[in-house]
């Protein structure tokens, strides 16, 4: 085992601090008791343990996201993918998209993409929770040592809204941003809405948290009640899970993005290059990839790291479901985990469904484990790991751990967890074995 496969299933030191994560939360009066809330409404959210990652791993997992961008960057590519896509996808204004989400398993030292998610979440929460995390005892020093406590997460996230602004709106002056969502208040990770309205509002620009429905189109502008009267929106930081707005209460914000009056990230254009799950049938197609010119280099890297996924059709089915204890099954649109399933787990009436078509089969790629200390009880908890990126580039790096056949935020013990990335030079393993062997609990 790699020296971090050591720690994730032989360590079960709980490396957060209340404290710490208070501070990093609660940046601002307005923010003021989110921290007792969560541990409430949210008691599985946050693990107890940090995730650790080899190097080598971490810097092919970002190897990866570049080649993959690059390939989606490739016209034929892009016409490929939204030859099946709704035509409001077609609509280009320049954003790339907030917070790519790029989720893998670690397999055989090799991170295996599962999917690819466009208003991907927790990057907000993940950001602060990493600087809530520090060493327990004398032998996990050296691995938190040369972790940053205090990257510039917040500036290289408003970074990235400016840049949205830019590409579509050049050097006009960003006044208004409008975080959306149904029912905002209602959605699972709505702490996270404060956050980022927390962090536009200390950059001076107008901000705040509302409901898309709400939202009225009129005099070629965008208007919401939440901001100050006769203030239209500028920006639109879109957290709806209707991909190609064609709900009907969705019709203003639809026309906003149509006209380009207003700048929505991420957007329809963005989830069908990204996060269409067909679009995981191509990058692991070799032979197609070849075809448009993707070096054999990058070939190479994506074989190791995309599992080969096929599409669901009624003419595939007995041949599917005779494989089936070796596939993942997801909806083509689906996110979230909703309506996936372990071949090895389904009944033949959930085959019927998937079988009749909008469904991908993934080659299924077990995910690792991390041992984390429940109540006094060692136990083993599934993990994957997510990376939040913009433009091709990695900017933070969160697990998930949990139990079941998908992640989830209902496992005792389990939650979003920082990713330690392992520094070079650390002491032999055996040495660190012993060490943590005489040191296995660790106070809160």
């Amino acid at each position: 085992m790699s020296l971090a496969d050591v720690l994730n299933l032989g360590c079960m030191c709980r490396t957060l601090k209340t404290g710490r994560l208070q501070a990093q939360l609660e940046t601002d009066t307005s923010l003021a008791g989110m921290t007792a809330r969560l541990a409430l409404s949210h008691p599985h959210l946050f693990s107890n343990s940090a995730v650790f990652m080899d190097p080598a791993i971490a810097d092919m997992l970002a190897r990866a996201v570049a080649t993959i961008e690059r390939v989606i960057a490739l016209p034929a590519y892009r016409e490929h993918a939204l030859a099946h896509a709704p035509a409001i996808a077609r609509h280009d204004f320049g954003p790339a998209g907030v917070f790519m989400g790029y989720d893998f398993h670690i397999a055989n030292e090799v991170p295996r993409l599962i999917e690819i998610n466009t208003n991907a979440g927790g990057a907000f929460l993940n950001a602060a929770l990493s600087r809530a995390h520090t060493e327990c005892c004398a032998p996990m020093h050296p691995l938190f040592a040369g972790v940053d406590r205090h990257p510039p997460f917040e500036d290289t996230f408003m970074a990235m809204f400016r840049a949205e602004w830019q590409a579509q709106r050049g050097d006009a002056p960003l006044r208004s941003v409008l975080i959306v969502d149904d029912e905002p208040e209602a959605q699972y990770l709505a702490p996270e809405f404060e956050l980022a309205c927390q962090l536009f509002q200390h950059h001076g620009l107008s901000a705040a948290v509302g409901d898309a429905r709400q939202l009225h189109w009129h005099d070629g502008a965008l208007w919401h009640p939440a901001l100050p009267e006769g203030m239209p929106v500028d920006m639109v930081y879109n957290r709806v899970t209707d991909f190609d707005l064609s709900d009907p209460a969705h019709q203003a914000l639809r026309s906003a993005y149509e006209a380009g009056a207003a700048v929505v990230t991420p957007h329809p254009h963005a989830h069908a290059l990204h996060a269409n799950k067909r679009n995981l049938i191509t990058l692991s197609d070799d032979a197609l990839l070849a075809g448009w010119g993707v070096s054999a280099q990058d070939r190479q890297l994506l074989q190791q790291v995309v599992p080969r996924t096929e599409s669901v059709t009624p003419a595939m089915a007995d041949d599917l479901w005779a494989r089936r204890r070796t596939l993942f099954f997801k909806p083509v649109a689906g996110y979230g985990a909703k309506a996936a399933y372990r071949g090895d787990k389904l009944t033949r009436r959930v085959w019927g469904e998937i079988s009749a078509g909008g469904f991908v089969a993934q080659a299924l790629v077990p995910p690792s484990e991390r041992l984390v200390d429940v109540d006094g009880v060692a136990t083993r908890l599934k993990l994957d790991v997510r990376a939040y990126t913009y433009r091709g580039q990695v900017q933070l790096l969160a697990a998930r751990s949990y139990q079941g056949q998908t992640t989830n935020f209902r496992t005792e013990g389990g939650g979003f967890s920082p990713v330690v990335v392992l520094p070079a030079g650390m002491p032999p393993m055996d040495e660190l074995v012993q060490a943590l062997a005489l040191h296995n609990q660790t106070e809160v």
